[in-house]
């Protein structure tokens, strides 16, 4: 059994549109569910989707309502209704995204003359300066499609969730404790009013009880956070987020400049970093727009199966292995309550992406994140992740991750040479390592405490981070053992200081990690997201092929049996099959399977149903069959059409122009008849086993073999016997194999048949003989008392008893058995012809070579514009031009090609002859010393022209060039078996790391006095930047000092 997927290849470019949305994290599409909100009553109101309202960009400069805080920045604003987001013209210095629901106040400032600027009160009374710097016609166009968007916002009533959605966010509890502790300033705390995290402990009136935040968080909250808060200088990083979120809004309404970006550098705050990760990442606008969700998911599971734990999905037993896996030496999942909560969220996840489904890794991943975000979180930031940010990691066949492996091997060739030729020399992987480093984010490689600041500056800055880490001494790397090695110590390490022997304390406290993030951020700032996108392109179709050999050796591996078939010809069928896959795809349920029996009808979540028919996943007698693909009749039509040349319609059509052979699918009963012949479990679909045994059957018969395989074809009942309405169809069948051979020679032939077979057919009834023995209808018994009975009758009488008898004989009543059948064909030397050969070689199973990848042009103006040119619907529109050309001047001509080809030129049929009363034939040269009902065949047509038999196929085991572990790892980042099992018992053991441990809020640290002294005592917060100043990236503004001095001075302009 194997799964087949055509996903990697059916991979499209994004649009331009899709990278916009992607770039601005924001949802591709607003979910059914975000036009439902809640009442005040709590019920639920549908209200119309947003009017098509037009996207816009539009030039404009960027100011902060308060004066001297941040300068202004020149660049693009976007309408991308219910959206609006600006990025500075370098791309990188200022960005936001916001929901127009979050938008108090739109009001046009008074500005002066040839200044058409707008002032933007948000919810969080942020206010924003926007000066248009387009033409006046341009900018009034943008007020006109911002204030309908507005509108639109307005009217579904989503300005009136803001309110109990930011509730959810710590951003809010920190502020308003912040604000209300008016004795508490950010220069002067005491630590009656603040932990050691920088949490604010509001002030409770003596004998009431403290009440239970409103905002989301994860396991940290109760099961504490890994490190330790002072050496983490929590409390710092607290007041520092403080100051930026109160001028810079936060949440839904958060602006990124500069200081954010070195702010996340640092790393956040442990209490914020959920919020702030849900935030950069995107994840935050698809809770916002899908309240409830989760769940209802979560409840759905839960109704169909009883529990959570599903005995019917292969996903959900793969979870429930994992789960005390996944980061045990934290606390939160040495209990019950952690592993439930991961469980929910994996499942669910699963439940609601079926074409994903789990995938090993995820649990880390899940686990991770899980000590910082609430389970709603998490789901939602899965789906960013999966989908968006680390597309194709977590599918299947993880080929994100192979092509990422690959990306990463290409820039370690290109910026450390060095490094990759002593890799090469000693015959090291260097995916060995990076393949666990990307698929966890490098959680389960290093102490938590680092990764998650890694994982950090990945939602900040996109996946380059990934490729940017760097580590040292690896030129002493031997064998992958070694290189194994080194990174694990190298990690453990990281808290170490960087220069010990230095005699500066604060040189000292400079750790590897802070070295780390210096050398990956300042040597490899060339690495941009630009760079990999394009490394992407050039290497994407190098690992889909890799990823396809691979996938046909297994699906090849795996079958039960081959039969006569082998195993190349059973690869051809694989090439045939993946081919039709890709042309037709199967429904959800048959290709990707639902491992949870979902329907394709129950919509995003599914109606848990069963297993139905289709689903991958097989209970019988209550064990759980492997996964395997299978597919439907519309797939099963394109399959057959490549391997049988009548199930195809094949026009050679010439126009004066061109000559071309155009290929369709036929569609016809016979087609439908042997799809449902071959499924012999009954179950609507045929699996890869199910065609290389179908094949088996019919590709290498004898002329007898032939001919029963095409009787029990037509068989419906399988009783033995063809009713008088099989009979029509069989012949209806042989009418369509038939339907392009050139002349009449077939059509006689199958009009002989018909004649032959039912005059046969009626003569045995006649002669009571239309039974034997063992009939199972007793038909040839009641015949013969029906006789007896007619010999004491008249002969009037019998007459009419015997019209009578006819007319009871119904279309539907056994008529023709087998051995009447054989003799009526083999009567036929046309027909005989065709069962004993033509039958199996119009089955041909050859080298699929209509199965190139799409290329991605190389770029430029001509690229382009040949990618927008050289497509299908624009070919099918030059073959119909030519076409119409070409029946203009007369030469427009349209032969079908055979699909037995034995005649070459057209012949009149022969007259029939009665195979009860056989006339001898003037061309007959010798009789049948058998059966004296077989006519002989004739041998003096010179039409008759036997083909050559086709070469018999070499036999080889090998379906690919066998691959060998270094070359397959170097060509494409696939891991051979042995490197599999190595990435799995990576993730199996994680290295546990002390620094890791949680520390005491309100405790006393050993350390605290060389803390102390490296920090000053009293340490300004501002220090805590310190170590992100050697890696700061240049900002420019865009701007001249004149254009700066008009934005300042829009601060204190008024509204018109």
């Amino acid at each position: 059994m194997s799964t087949i997927s055509t996903q990697i290849r059916n991979f499209k470019e994004p649009t331009k549109d899709q990278l916009l949305y992607a770039f601005f994290s924001i949802p591709d599409a607003p979910s059914p569910s975000s036009h439902e909100w809640r009442t005040k009553d709590g019920s639920n109101e549908k209200h119309d989707p947003p009017a098509d309202i037009d996207k816009m960009e539009i030039s404009a400069v960027l100011t902060l309502g308060e004066q001297g805080i941040e300068d202004a920045y020149a660049g693009k604003l976007y309408l991308i209704p219910p959206y609006l987001s600006f990025i500075s013209l370098d791309r990188k210095s200022v960005r936001f995204t916001m929901p127009l629901s979050t938008v108090r106040r739109v009001e046009r400032l008074n500005a002066r003359a040839g200044v058409y600027a707008l002032s933007l009160i948000t919810w969080h009374s942020s206010k924003i300066i926007v000066q248009l710097t387009s033409l006046r016609p341009t900018a009034d166009a943008f007020c006109v499609l911002l204030r309908d968007a507005l509108k639109v916002e307005l009217q579904r009533g989503q300005m009136k969730v803001v309110k109990g959605f930011v509730k959810t966010c710590y951003s809010e509890h920190l502020l308003s404790s912040s604000s209300s502790s008016s004795s508490v300033t950010i220069a002067d705390s005491s630590p009656a009013t603040e932990r050691e995290d920088g949490e604010l402990v509001p002030e409770t009136k003596e004998g009431q009880e403290a009440s239970e935040p409103e905002y989301l968080g994860g396991l940290g909250l109760k099961f504490k956070f890994p490190g330790d808060p002072r050496k983490l200088r929590e409390a710092s990083k607290i007041k520092l987020w403080t100051t930026y979120l109160k001028t810079h809004g936060r949440n839904l309404t958060l602006l990124r400049y500069p200081q954010c970006t070195r702010l996340v550098q640092v790393g956040l705050p442990n209490r914020l970093r959920g919020e702030m990760w849900d935030t950069l990442s995107g994840s935050l606008y698809l809770r916002y727009n899908n309240p409830g969700v989760y769940d209802d998911v979560v409840r759905q599971i839960r109704e169909k199966t009883g529990t959570l734990l599903g005995k019917t999905s292969t996903s959900f037993e793969d979870i429930e292995k994992d789960l005390h896996r996944s980061l045990p030496e934290y606390a939160g999942y040495q209990s019950e309550e952690g592993i439930d909560a991961l469980r929910r969220v994996l499942q669910a996840y699963s439940y609601k992406n079926p074409h994903v489904g789990y995938c090993q890794a995820m649990n880390i991943l899940a686990a991770a994140i899980l000590i910082y975000m609430s389970e709603e979180q998490v789901f939602w930031l899965l789906e960013v992740l999966c989908d968006r940010l680390l597309p194709g990691y977590y599918s299947p066949t993880m080929h994100g991750t192979l092509l990422d492996q690959r990306v990463f091997e290409s820039l370690v060739a290109r910026h450390l040479p060095d490094i990759r030729d002593h890799f090469q020399s000693v015959d090291v992987q260097l995916s060995v390592a990076s393949l666990p480093w990307f698929l966890s984010l490098y959680i389960n490689s290093m102490p938590m405490i680092f990764a998650f600041r890694i994982v950090d500056c990945f939602f900040c800055m996109g996946s380059k981070v990934l490729f940017q880490i760097n580590a040292e001494k690896l030129l002493l790397v031997q064998d992958d053992g070694g290189f194994l090695s080194l990174m694990r110590e190298y990690f453990s390490t990281l808290d170490d200081s960087a220069h010990p022997t230095s005699p500066s304390p604060r040189t000292r406290a400079i750790t590897c990690f802070q070295h780390l993030l210096l050398i990956s951020f300042r040597e490899f700032s060339s690495i941009t997201s630009e760079v990999i996108l394009a490394e992407r392109r050039k290497l994407r179709n190098e690992v889909v092929n890799t990823i396809e050999s691979f996938a046909k050796r297994a699906a090849v591996r795996n079958l039960r049996t081959f039969g006569r078939v082998g195993k190349e010809r059973a690869g051809f069928v694989y090439d045939a099959l993946y081919k039709a896959m890709c042309e037709e795809p199967p429904p959800p349920e048959l290709a990707n399977g639902s491992p949870y029996g979902l329907s394709s009808k129950d919509g995003d979540h599914g109606e848990m149903t069963g297993v139905t028919t289709g689903t991958l996943v097989q209970v019988i007698d209550g064990q759980q069959e492997k996964v395997e693909t299978k597919i439907g009749l519309k797939t099963f039509r394109v399959f057959l059409g490549e391997i049988a040349t009548w199930a195809r319609d094949e026009k050679v059509i010439f126009n004066g122009f061109q000559q071309r052979i155009d290929r369709q699918v036929a569609e016809h009963e016979l087609i439908d008849r042997l799809f449902y012949f071959w499924d012999t479990s009954c179950r609507g679909s045929l699996s890869f086993q199910d065609l290389v045994s179908g094949l088996d059957g019919v590709m290498f018969n004898d002329l007898m073999e032939s001919i029963e395989w095409f009787f029990n074809l037509h068989d419906k009942d399988k009783d033995g016997y063809l009713t008088k309405d099989e009979v029509l169809t069989l012949s209806e069948s042989l009418l369509f194999i038939f339907r392009h051979e050139i002349g009449d020679t077939y059509l006689g032939a199958v009009s002989r048949f018909m004649s032959n077979a039912f005059e046969y057919g009626d003569a045995l009834l006649d002669a009571g003989q239309g039974r034997g023995a063992g009939d199972d209808h007793g038909f040839g018994e009641r015949r013969g008392q029906e006789r007896e009975g007619y010999a004491n009758l008249g002969m009037e009488e019998a007459g009419m008893a015997e019209r009578k008898r006819a007319a009871e004989i119904g279309n539907n009543q056994p008529y023709l058995n087998l051995a009447t059948f054989r003799m009526v064909v083999l009567a036929d030397e046309i027909l005989e012809s065709f069962f004993e050969t033509d039958l199996a070689a119009s089955f041909r199973l050859e080298p699929v070579i209509d199965l190139e990848l799409p290329t991605h042009a190389s770029g430029g103006l001509l690229g382009d514009l040949w990618s927008n040119i050289a497509t299908s619907d624009n070919k099918r529109i030059f073959h119909k031009l030519s076409d119409e050309l070409g029946k203009t001047i007369g030469k427009h001509q349209v032969m079908y090609r055979p699909a037995i080809g034995r005649y070459t030129r057209a012949e009149e049929p022969r007259a029939r002859e009665s195979i009860l009363s056989p006339v001898p034939s003037k061309s007959t040269t010798g009789s049948s010393s058998g059966d004296s009902y077989t006519l002989a065949p004739s041998t003096s047509s010179s039409t008759l022209t036997i083909e050559p038999p086709l070469p018999p196929l070499p036999h080889d085991d090998n379906l690919a060039p066998a691959l060998t572990p270094s070359a397959a790892l170097s060509s494409a980042g696939l891991a051979t078996m042995p490197h599999l099992q190595a990435v799995s018992a990576a993730f199996l053991e994680r290295t546990p790391f002390a620094i890791d441990d949680v520390g005491d809020e309100d405790g006393d640290d050993e350390d605290d006095s060389e803390l102390d002294e490296v920090h000053g005592g009293d340490e300004d917060d501002d220090q805590v930047m310190d170590e992100v100043d050697a890696f700061l990236e240049a900002n420019d503004s865009g701007l001249s000092e004149a254009d700066k001095q008009v934005a300042r001075d829009l601060v204190n302009a008024k509204p018109m």
